[in-house]
């Protein structure tokens, strides 16, 4: 049985963890984050490392900065199948001042915990709502449309998808997308790896 240290220990690995996927999966850099949230780049930095536990006020100025909430970030897989995230239980991302455009949510398919290579994300893009400009990094990506109009560009390509439609391109080629509709668009995203 563990004792109350190593607990306390692995509580704050986990929370600096899910933290760090929250900001890379919201393509937040410490600063940015560290700047919304009024702390330094370096203590956030030793938050997401699991070697400072923050204060209950310093973790809500962390996951306002985020666009999520504490309960959010506590959010744990289905005790009776450790291996699913219930709907309405999983982790989401909500707009922040950093992302263009209204109502954008990433809802974490996949655990923070996992250490693997690949994170699978649902994008939820409110009529109106865009990534902010295009990104590139390294790893590859493809998606599947549920709901909706998305319209993906990729370098100077321009697709508009809808529902069944499925897409792939290696991450290093600029990209960014866009609700072109008048309804909501839900979106597997995933990416391999999980470093954007």
């Amino acid at each position: 049985m563990e004792d109350s240290a190593a607990l306390e220990e692995r509580d704050e690995v986990g929370v600096g963890l899910r933290l760090r996927e929250m900001r890379r999966a919201a393509h937040l850099r410490l600063k940015d984050v560290a700047a919304l949230a009024h702390c330094s780049e370096s203590m956030l930095s030793k938050i997401e490392n699991g070697n400072v536990s923050p204060s209950i006020n310093t973790l809500h100025r962390i996951t306002r900065a985020l666009g999520t909430s504490i309960g959010d970030l506590f959010a744990e897989p289905d005790a009776g199948a450790p291996f699913v995230l219930r709907q309405g239980r999983r982790p989401t991302l909500v707009s922040h001042p950093l992302r263009h455009g209204d109502g954008i949510v990433l809802e974490s398919l996949t655990p923070f915990e996992i250490d693997g290579i690949l994170q699978a994300q649902l994008h939820i893009v409110a009529p109106g709502g865009a990534s902010d400009g295009l990104i590139s990094h390294e790893g590859e990506e493809m998606g599947y449309v549920i709901d909706g109009s998305l319209e993906l560009t990729v370098d100077d390509h321009r697709a508009v998808l809808g529902p069944g439609d499925s897409f792939f391109f290696s991450s290093k080629r600029p990209h960014g997308y866009r609700n072109a509709g008048d309804i909501e668009v839900r979106v597997v995203w995933v990416n391999s790896p999980p470093t954007y």
